[in-house]
C-alpha cells in the first residue's frame, strides 16, 4: 500500500508532483482566498498598492479531508511536511486534523518555507515513489532538511516586521534606510546574515553567501516577489560561480510568504547533494 505525501502551498511545488497540497489562506482586501486561488500579479500588486492583506493556516478540517481521501485512494500511512513551525501555525492544524485519521500521519516540521520545504517534499515523494516505508520518506524528509539552507534579501524589514515574524533581525530595524538586509533561516526562524547598501550589492552578496554555503556541489533554487528580472539575473550569476551546479529552477513565492516579505524579494535555497 503506498505512501502518501501531504504538504501545503508554502512549498511553492509546481503542477505534477505526487503529493497533496493544503492551501494556505490570504485574506485580501476584507476577502478570504486559498493560496492556490491567487495569482502572483493579483498579490503583488495588492502589497504595492497597500491593500490589507493577512494569511493564516490551514484549518485542521482542510487536513483531515486530505488524509481521508488519501486513506480512500488507498494510502496505508502519510507523511504530512510543513513550513517552519516557527513561522507559521501549519503543522499543529495538521497534527489536529490527523487525530482521526483511519491510518498513521506523521507531521513533520521542515523548519523551513518556499524552495526549502519544496525540495524535502520532493524527496519524500521519490522515496514513497520508489516503495519505501514510511520511516524510509521520513528519513529522506530529514537528510534533505540538513543539507539546505535559505538566504534572502528583502527590500525592507517593513514587512516582516508587521507581521511579527522578523526574529533577531529585528536588530537590523534601528539601521540606516539605505541598508539593505540578506536574512536566513536558522532552525526554522529568521536571522540576520549580512547588510548591504544597495540592492544592487544584495544581489551579488546573496549569490556569494548561497554559492558558499553550497560546498561547490549543490543545486539552487531561486524565488521572487516582484522582481522577474533580478530573479533572473540572480540565477544566472548562480551559474557563472557554480557552473556545475546545472539549472537552477526559478519560481515565485506565494501570496502567504510573499505577503510577510514584500515586493522585490529574492530568495536562494541550496540543498548540497552530499552532507557536509
Amino acid at each position: 500500500m503506498p505512501i502518501a505525501i501531504v504538504t501545503d502551498s508554502g512549498c511553492s511545488l509546481p503542477p505534477g508532483v505526487d503529493a497533496v497540497v493544503v492551501p494556505l489562506r490570504v485574506r485580501m482586501g476584507g476577502v478570504d482566498h486559498a493560496e492556490t486561488d491567487l495569482t502572483a500579479d493579483q498579490f503583488v500588486t495588492a502589497l504595492r498598492s497597500g491593500v490589507a492583506l493577512a494569511t493564516s493556516q490551514p484549518a485542521p478540517q482542510a487536513f483531515a479531508t486530505a488524509y481521508a481521501k488519501a486513506v480512500a485512494d488507498g494510502a496505508s500511512a502519510i507523511v504530512s511536511i510543513h513550513l517552519s513551525e516557527a513561522l507559521s501555525g501549519t503543522c499543529a492544524s495538521a497534527r489536529t486534523g490527523a487525530r482521526d485519521s483511519a491510518v498513521p500521519v506523521q507531521v513533520l516540521d521542515s523548519a523551513s518555507a518556499g524552495f526549502g520545504l519544496g525540495f524535502a517534499v520532493r524527496a519524500a515523494v521519490d522515496a514513497a515513489g520508489s516503495g519505501a516505508a514510511a520511516v524510509d520518506v521520513v528519513a529522506a524528509v530529514e537528510d534533505s532538511l540538513r543539507r539546505t539552507e535559505v538566504l534572502f534579501y528583502v527590500d525592507t524589514l517593513e514587512f516582516l516586521r508587521r507581521g511579527g515574524r522578523i526574529g533577531s533581525a529585528a536588530a537590523l530595524l534601528g539601521s540606516a534606510l539605505s541598508v539593505k538586509p540578506i536574512l536566513r533561516l536558522d532552525a526554522g526562524k529568521i536571522v540576520a546574515a549580512e547588510k548591504v547598501r544597495t540592492a544592487a550589492r544584495g544581489l551579488a552578496r546573496l549569490a556569494e553567501l548561497a554559492v558558499a554555503a553550497g560546498g561547490g556541489d549543490a543545486e539552487y533554487g531561486v524565488q521572487h516577489v516582484g522582481a522577474t528580472e533580478r530573479a533572473a539575473e540572480l540565477a544566472a550569476r548562480l551559474g557563472e560561480l557554480d557552473p556545475a551546479a546545472g539549472p537552477v529552477v526559478l519560481g515565485e513565492v506565494g501570496a502567504a510568504i510573499g505577503a510577510h516579505v514584500g515586493p522585490g524579494t529574492l530568495a536562494v535555497t541550496v540543498r548540497r547533494r552530499r552532507a557536509s
